[in-house]
């Protein structure tokens, strides 16, 4: 089976009656987690962002508390998942401002941990491709928003 474009579903849900379309909404969320956390996003939070901003940040705090910093191995593989989640939730979003600011306090979560990124490259790697990711996100801001991202970044640098 070959999927549909973009542009061919987007004019198939056109025509498609109210109830018809709840039920493919409906269906579509019960196959993947993704899907129920991309429409729990659209419904119920992206209205406003500075709460959902929050609550991903605490997220990020509880898998910071749960790092393994002895052995730096387990720790490769532990920030790669926060980096991995934060990912996801920077794509339901959507906007530049959240990527900046999740991925900044992932830096500063990785700064506090204590881990020396001098003992292992692929950790320093990590953290460099996290810091490019950064600036390329300031990069598309408004002039007043990143100097004011710009200032946090500054802090984890």
């Amino acid at each position: 089976m070959k999927a549909a474009s973009v542009k061919e579903i987007k004019t198939e849900l056109e025509t498609l009656p109210e109830a018809r379309l709840l039920e493919v909404c409906m269906r579509l969320a019960k196959f993947k987690k993704e899907n129920k956390e991309l429409i729990t996003y659209l419904l119920f939070e992206e209205q406003d962002q500075l709460n959902y901003i929050n609550g991903v940040k605490a997220e990020i705090d509880q898998s910071f508390t749960e790092l393994n910093t002895r052995n730096l191995y387990i720790a490769k593989k532990n920030i790669r998942k926060i980096i991995r989640m934060a990912n996801r939730y920077i794509k339901y979003s959507a906007q530049k401002t959240t990527e900046a600011s999740l991925l900044i306090h992932v830096c500063m979560g990785i700064k506090d941990s204590g881990i020396d990124l001098t003992k292992s490259t692929v950790l320093n790697n990590i953290y460099n491709a996290l810091l490019k990711k950064i600036n390329a996100a300031i990069n598309t801001m408004h002039e007043d928003l990143q100097y004011d991202y710009r200032k946090e970044l500054a802090a984890v640098t």
